[in-house]
């Protein structure tokens, strides 16, 4: 089988959405399937992350002067980094050059009915994989991992009747290492001794440092504090600085630890992106501050669900509303092993081999 994954990460749009992909690549390639990328060479990109996982990457050209192609339109919609038509021109050219793909896998918020149309030609089957539910889509399988209230009738008119949908955290894409570990995680006992802070790849409002101001308070010195932040955070080294002043602080960047890193905290600090299915699936509780807007409703319904405290929208939570729960959370160690319950309860870990099971079965083929 072979797979052509168009996605982007960059210091604007985050990592995210690369590293679901890698994970689902990973998935694909454990039973033979040929995978690549097409990637635009954003700045902040981590097409070298990609390459080094052992995945070809066909790079799309990157000209600043593009990012003003969608001026006064959706967020989104500059995220390509170029206009739609030209996206598809370009990515169509290397598809055209390569064996006919089995699957054009696309996650990109820019990316919609329009784009997917004019590459149906040139791929026997598409995937998209979205959570905003805020545009069409031409695809044979639509996959929204997301916890969503009531996930069934989010695309109904966004869609074809006959495209396959794979909705809710049931087909979340947790790399390997996560559902091996999910086998032995810990039973936490209530008390925090380790906290873990990751706002995502590029942290573009700066959480990071926002929380360590936070935790500089001598009432967390005997705290030990894991600090990660993504090759594409721009105050990357900023950050390092900060963590050196603190005694009790290590700093990573770009890690592969991330896995060992949640199985030892006690307590996580971060936003609601992918990170979160990843926190949920070791039973890690969390407080979490909504950084995007397709956080929020997730951020919500996580919060109502038990499995995180969520403070609210960055604007809205501030150095004092993070110590104020983290020192709440230490005087309740019933509240936080409750949380770490009920984190573990969202999904079962077996996401990626669902999704790559409904691949590789072909699914649903057009006529």
């Amino acid at each position: 089988m072979k797979v052509v994954i168009r996605a982007d990460a960059s210091a604007q749009i985050g990592s995210g959405h690369i590293m679901r992909c890698l994970t689902l690549a990973k998935g694909l390639a454990g039973i033979g399937a040929k995978v690549s990328f097409v990637c635009r060479e954003l700045p902040g990109n981590i097409c070298g992350l990609i390459e080094g996982k052992g995945f070809k990457v066909y790079l799309l050209p990157y000209q600043e002067t593009e990012l003003k192609v969608a001026s006064g339109t959706k967020t989104y919609e500059q995220w390509l980094g170029a206009s739609k038509e030209k996206d598809a021109k370009e990515t169509a050219g290397i598809i055209a050059s390569l064996p006919r793909p089995d699957w054009l896998v696309i996650d990109h918020y820019a990316i919609d009915i329009v784009w997917e149309a004019l590459l149906r030609p040139l791929t026997k089957r598409i995937m998209v994989i979205d959570d905003l539910a805020d545009r069409s889509h031409d695809c044979d399988i639509l996959l929204d991992q997301n916890l969503f209230e009531r996930p069934e009738g989010r695309y109904d008119k966004l869609v074809d009747e006959r495209c396959k949908m794979l909705l809710g955290p049931k087909f979340m894409l947790l790399r390997p290492e996560f559902i091996e570990a999910r086998k032995t995680r810990r039973i936490r006992s209530g008390r925090i001794e380790r906290v873990l802070v990751f706002f995502g790849g590029s942290d573009p409002t700066n959480e990071t440092t926002k929380t360590l101001k936070a935790l500089r308070d001598p009432v967390f010195k005997d705290i030990k504090i894991d600090v990660v932040v993504g090759g594409s955070n721009v105050r990357k080294d900023d950050i390092k600085g900060l963590c050196s002043g603190m005694a009790n602080v290590s700093f990573y960047c770009q890690t592969d630890l991330m896995c060992d890193l949640m199985s030892k905290a006690d307590l996580a600090i971060g936003a609601c992106g992918t990170t979160a299915w990843e926190r949920c699936s070791m039973g890690l509780p969390a407080i979490v501050i909504v950084t995007a807007e397709n956080q929020a409703e997730i951020a919500a319904n996580l919060d109502r669900l038990g499995a995180i405290v969520n403070l609210g929208r960055t604007e809205d939570a501030g150095e004092g509303d993070i110590s104020k729960k983290l020192l709440e959370l230490m005087h309740s160690p019933e509240k936080l092993k409750t949380l770490s319950l009920k984190a573990g309860q969202i999904t079962n870990g077996s996401g990626t081999d669902e999704v790559v099971k409904e691949m590789r079965d072909n699914v649903f083929l057009r006529d």
